[in-house]
């Protein structure tokens, strides 16, 4: 229901109550479990759109906020003061219409000033007609009447009370503001140190192409994929997704990839031996409710072998060059939610024009307007659609296919590693 932002002819207008008792009986009112709520507009009858806004764009300083073109009533203009939270709804009725006996009336509307004098004397020497200077009432509020172009009246109303009112909560918003400024910039370095953990650089082999990335959903995220240089042409593909989303996620994350690297020296002769390491720093220094799933996989460069252990993460996704498709099924449990964790290591044979996709729920999970899933199938279509491009090129195609996809908000990182086996040089 809208308000009434009129008073009919017949309405008996009363004394203003005493403003200093109505703000105190709203503060004795706090709710704090009541819905948010506050005065969104109050509509005001003009003759033309365009001349009004002059007046109270150029003359009064206000902003327009929304302007909206078909209504029932034609065109209706959202337009707000500098500091002000409600709108002003201006309205032109049709003429001959009821409404448009509106226009030029009492509109029982005031606007609160810090200094009315100071906005008195600016409007005043921007051409608006106040009916008298600022006059004290009885009840100690200043209050100056004027018009806007079509003769409609408003208050412009001051007192001490409400000064003080008005400072506290500028000084709150001021607060908020630089609160919010801090947290942006913290979240900022927060996420070029989280940009840091990810692969600097990447240890070039003979037989397999390969390329990564992380496209955050927030400043910073849970997501993970690394490259680790283990010696003697072996090279190791890590991607890992941690339980949960934003600065809580991101330091799981720090922790997981600080426990992988730590150990990683074990990776190449004990897998196993490797990742029940890391499960265990993973599980001591994290919550009890604290997980992630990963997918290892160690590459032998000379012998074109892979050999991976899948704990509880999304398949693999191999690529031969034939076409066909093979899925990297999960070997083990996730890390970090067990004290003990155990899994078999896998080995597969790899040959030039096979391709390897390891990625996160963020590729498959992404959904587009009608809440379709980007889904493994077309993933894999996108992989064979494109099998013949390099390793980065291939990366980038299929970041570009989910994001044409979605073409909405991105809701969760998206994590891809693309790896291709090639003859050697």
């Amino acid at each position: 229901m809208k308000p009434e932002s009129l008073k009919s002819e017949s309405e008996i207008i009363q004394p203003a109550p005493d403003p200093r008792f109505a703000l105190e009986t709203l503060q004795e009112r706090g709710c704090p479990e009541c819905p948010y709520l506050r005065l969104f507009k109050s509509t005001v009858y003009v003759h033309d759109h365009e001349e009004s806004l002059r007046f109270y764009v150029e003359q009064l300083g206000f902003s327009i906020v929304a302007d909206v073109a078909y209504t029932a009533d034609g065109r209706w203009v959202a337009i707000a003061p500098p500091d002000g939270a409600a709108l002003l709804a201006l309205v032109a009725p049709r003429p001959g219409t009821e409404k448009a006996r509106l226009v030029g009336r009492a509109t029982q509307i005031g606007f609160i000033s810090e200094d009315i004098n100071s906005t008195y004397d600016l409007w005043r020497a921007r051409g608006v007609h106040f009916q008298h200077p600022p006059q004290q009432t009885i009840f100690g509020v200043t209050v100056a009447i004027f018009q806007d172009i079509d003769g409609n009246t408003f208050e412009l109303i001051g007192s001490d009370q409400f000064t003080r009112e008005i400072e506290q909560q500028r000084q709150i918003a001021s607060d908020r503001i630089e609160s919010e400024r801090r947290t942006a910039q913290e979240l900022e370095i927060a996420k070029q140190v989280q940009a840091r953990l990810f692969p600097q650089c990447q240890p070039s082999l003979n037989t397999l192409d390969y390329a990564g990335l992380c496209i955050q959903a927030r400043h910073v995220g849970g997501d993970y994929y690394d490259f680790l240089a283990l010696g003697n042409e072996r090279l190791g593909l890590v991607i890992g997704d941690i339980a949960g989303k934003g600065i809580a996620a991101a330091l799981l994350m720090a922790n997981l990839q600080a426990n992988l690297r730590s150990q990683f020296t074990l990776a190449r002769e004990q897998p196993q031996l490797f990742l029940r390491s890391v499960n265990r720093l993973f599980y001591e220094n994290t919550t009890d409710s604290a997980y992630a799933t990963v997918f290892f996989a160690d590459y032998d460069d000379a012998a074109q072998r892979l050999r991976y252990a899948n704990c509880g993460h999304l398949s693999a996704i191999l690529l031969r060059r034939n076409g066909t498709v093979e899925l990297l099924h999960s070997t083990g449990t996730v890390l970090g939610l067990f004290e003990e964790w155990d899994s078999p290591i896998v080995e597969c044979q790899l040959a030039a024009g096979d391709t390897l996709a390891l990625y996160t729920d963020g590729v498959t999970e992404s959904f587009n307007e009608t809440g379709e899933e980007f889904g493994e199938e077309r993933l894999i279509d996108t992989l064979r659609q494109s099998a013949d491009l390099p390793a980065q090129q291939l990366l980038t195609s299929v970041v570009e296919q989910i994001q044409s996809f979605t073409a909405t908000e991105q809701h969760d990182d998206i994590t891809l590693i693309i790896a291709k086996c090639i003859s050697s040089v």
